[in-house]
């Protein structure tokens, strides 16, 4: 659900405007910015196998340790602790623990049923990704809303507020919605590889809410 990632931490930001939206984008990626790094040193496997479901052809067959819901809750539990010695900023701390976590549910509504309780546990999802339209609908509807919150509570600043914020959001819907059309990735570890590129997007974001306000001026 890269979008749905994607449109949490820009409707989180537009709740809590004293949040850094880079933190919140990398709170709402947390988990799939763990997960390639833990699949290049083998502690957790995918494969390609197109046709598992429409949307992707990715199979993630073992991932308990960045995307169980027991971790889940772990690394949210982290990285609000380690925002609120940052911030010391409570509300903001917990916001960063709850987007974390909603990587998963987020997950567990578009993934066939591969996510783990906890490690070793049963698995779940509810397979909205087997569905192209449904996942267009659904994924598409929480990023369009999301945008707009953002928008109408941070204007741009400058030119760089504007374009930055609508080259990020224009990639990262063009990567989402060509993802069931694209050729399959040739291994797993290419796989891996290209989702490292996910580190840019924190940094992006922290980039373009130096550029945003809520009035648009600096």
């Amino acid at each position: 659900m890269f979008v749905g990632h994607l449109a949490v931490s820009l409707a989180a930001k537009a709740v809590e405007p004293r949040a850094s939206l880079g933190a919140l984008v990398a709170a709402s990626f947390g988990l799939d910015l763990l997960w390639p790094i833990l699949v290049l040193v083998g502690l957790e496997t995918v494969s390609v196998a197109p046709g598992i479901t429409a949307f992707t052809p990715l199979a993630f067959d073992s991932y308990p340790w960045s995307h169980s819901l027991l971790m889940a809750c772990v690394w949210g539990a982290a990285a609000g602790s380690f925002m609120y010695w940052t911030s010391k900023r409570p509300r903001v701390a917990v916001l960063v623990g709850m987007v974390v976590l909603s990587h998963w549910l987020l997950d567990f509504a578009t993934h066939r049923a591969d996510l783990p309780l906890w490690p070793g546990g049963p698995k779940y999802g509810m397979g909205l990704w087997n569905s192209i339209s449904a996942t267009i609908f659904v994924d598409g509807g929480l990023f369009v809303a999301a945008i707009t919150m953002y928008i109408r509570a941070f204007k741009p600043c400058d030119a760089v507020g504007k374009w930055a914020f609508r080259v990020m959001v224009g990639l990262t819907g063009a990567v989402w919605i060509m993802q069931p059309w694209s050729p399959p990735p040739p291994s797993s570890n290419a796989v891996a590889a290209v989702a490292l590129a996910m580190f840019a997007f924190p940094f992006w974001a922290a980039w373009i809410d130096c550029h945003r306000s809520t009035d648009g001026t600096v």
